[in-house]
Formats: structure tokens, C-alpha cells, sequence
């Protein structure tokens, strides 16, 4: 599973590659499934490899303990996200889990959504959080999470005593918009267009994180990805359900050349339990 090649695996277990072979074979006639494809002359874990692999880490850790305390930071594991997942919300589950797992070292490193999937691809990192869904190949998006779009707006606005917004509450009103390259921008003009709603743009931005600041800051409202921004509890800003079909997806990128390494499950595992529920965001248990 680690060294992708049964020469790799003899050598670290001190055998031969035959008997690394055999003992393969014997493990998929006992399982009747077959855990390795041969691609490019490496192994290739199956699903099932993977589901095996990570039923055997109770064992491993079991068999640890015998052969002695694993040293502080041996278990690394490289991140990457963009600033609104990586500021106070994966920082968070890092401090969290770390103090639960001393065992492991973790590295965290902020970019754009592209620098995610890039880093990912080339194996710089070993784990990405993006909120948006580029496909490339080298890397696999698990999704995550699910949010429905949010109305961001100062306390103090007309539309904040309202328990819904929806597009035609958009109506003569300042608006922060997305740029015209993001999808949720199209979405939300033809939202307009259809409900004879015309706002007033006075801003563009290419991030939900920008948005809301220029919110913060007086300048109008906005239609964003409440997730993580909204779970802050800030009393300078309300974010109010955004009545539409406009929703939003995270993801964990992983490279797919490669089975995941424990550490990296644990951590996934660790963000699914310990991320906060709210009104807009729900996570998706499908991994």
C-alpha cells in the first residue's frame, strides 16, 4: 500500500518478492476479492485494498504499542486550502486533533483554489479543502460538506429583520457580486433577471471571504457560502437564508495515485466529527 510495488514491500519486510507475490495472492483468495491492479508496472490499490487497509489501522496501532512509542512528528501530513477554509477553521481542527494525536506532525499551507488542485496533482501535499470542483487528473475531490447559499448584511440593514431573503428582497439594493468567471455570479443574475429584480452592483470580488468583508465595511450586501464564515458567531454581521437553488460544495482533495495515508484519514475523519452543525450546512458522510 505505501511503496506501490512488491520489491518496495520486500525489501522493508526483509523477503523476496515471490513471497511478497504469494502472500498477496493468498490474502485475495481469503477476502474473494481482488486488492491490487497492475498499472505501469505498480500496484494500484482497489477499493477494496483501501477499505481493508483502513479496518487494519486498530491492529497496526495495537501492534505499535508493542514494539515501543512512535516517535514525536514520524507521521506527517501536508495541507493546503484556500484563506476562508484555513483561517480559524482548519486551524482549529489542527490544534484540536493534534492535542488528541501527539503522534503527528501537520503543515499547513494557504493558496487559491487552483494552487490546491495544483499542489495535490504534484504531490506537494498530501490533503486540500477547496470549495469548488476542478477536475484534473492526479487528483480526487471527496466531498465534504453541503451549503445552501446565505444573505450577508450588517446588523443594522432593513433586510435583517426579514427570517428569509430572496431575490426580489434584492431590489434597488447595493449589491457585492461575484465576478463574472464564477458560476455563482451567472446563478444569481438570472435569478434577478427572472424575478424583474434589478440591484445595484458596486462591487466585484472573486472570493465569499472578500465579499463579506466589503459587507463588514458598510458597502452593501451579499449573496455568499455562509461555510465557514457564519459558525464565527460575529455580532457585526447576519447572515439570513438566501431563497433559492444556489448551493454550495466542499471538498477534500487527495491525490489519486496513491491510497491515503493514515494520518490523512484520521484527520479527514477527525474535521467530519468535530465540525459544528448550523442552519445552512450539512455534511456529507459519504466517505
Amino acid at each position: 500500500m505505501e511503496g506501490n510495488t512488491t520489491a518496495s514491500a520486500a525489501r522493508r519486510l526483509g523477503l523476496s518478492q515471490s513471497a511478497v507475490s504469494r502472500s498477496i495472492t493468498s490474502l485475495e483468495g481469503r477476502v474473494g476479492k481482488s486488492l491490487f491492479e497492475r498499472v505501469g508496472g505498480r500496484l494500484k490499490p482497489t477499493v477494496a485494498a483501501v477499505a481493508l487497509n483502513a479496518r487494519l489501522d486498530a491492529l497496526f496501532e495495537a501492534l505499535d504499542t508493542i514494539d515501543g512509542p512512535t516517535e514525536p512528528g514520524e507521521e506527517r501530513l501536508r495541507i493546503i486550502a484556500p484563506p476562508s477554509f484555513a483561517n480559524k477553521f482548519l486551524t482549529g481542527h489542527m490544534s484540536s486533533f493534534l492535542r488528541s494525536n501527539p503522534g503527528y506532525f501537520l503543515s499547513l499551507e494557504i493558496g487559491t483554489s487552483e494552487d490546491v488542485i495544483a499542489g495535490v496533482q504534484g504531490n506537494e501535499f498530501d490533503l486540500g479543502l477547496v470549495g469548488v470542483e476542478l477536475s484534473r487528473s492526479g487528483a480526487k475531490l471527496i466531498p465534504f460538506l453541503r451549503a445552501r447559499a446565505a444573505c450577508v448584511m450588517c446588523p443594522d440593514h432593513p433586510l435583517a429583520a426579514l427570517d428569509e431573503v430572496g431575490p426580489g428582497d434584492l431590489a434597488g439594493q447595493d449589491l457585492i457580486a461575484f465576478i463574472y468567471r464564477h458560476a455563482r455570479r451567472a446563478q444569481l443574475d438570472r435569478l434577478l433577471h427572472e424575478s424583474g429584480t434589478r440591484a445595484r452592483v458596486v462591487a466585484e470580488v472573486s472570493t465569499s471571504v472578500a465579499a463579506i468583508e466589503l459587507v463588514r465595511a458598510g458597502l452593501g450586501v451579499a449573496v455568499v457560502n455562509p461555510f465557514p464564515m457564519e459558525q464565527e458567531n460575529r455580532s457585526d454581521l447576519v447572515f439570513r437564508p438566501f431563497r433559492s437553488a444556489i448551493s454550495f460544495q466542499v471538498y477534500f482533495a487527495v491525490p489519486d495515485n496513491r491510497p491515503l495515508s493514515r494520518v490523512a484519514r484520521h484527520f479527514i475523519q477527525h474535521i467530519r466529527l468535530h465540525t459544528m452543525r448550523d442552519d445552512f450546512s450539512e455534511v456529507v458522510r459519504t466517505v
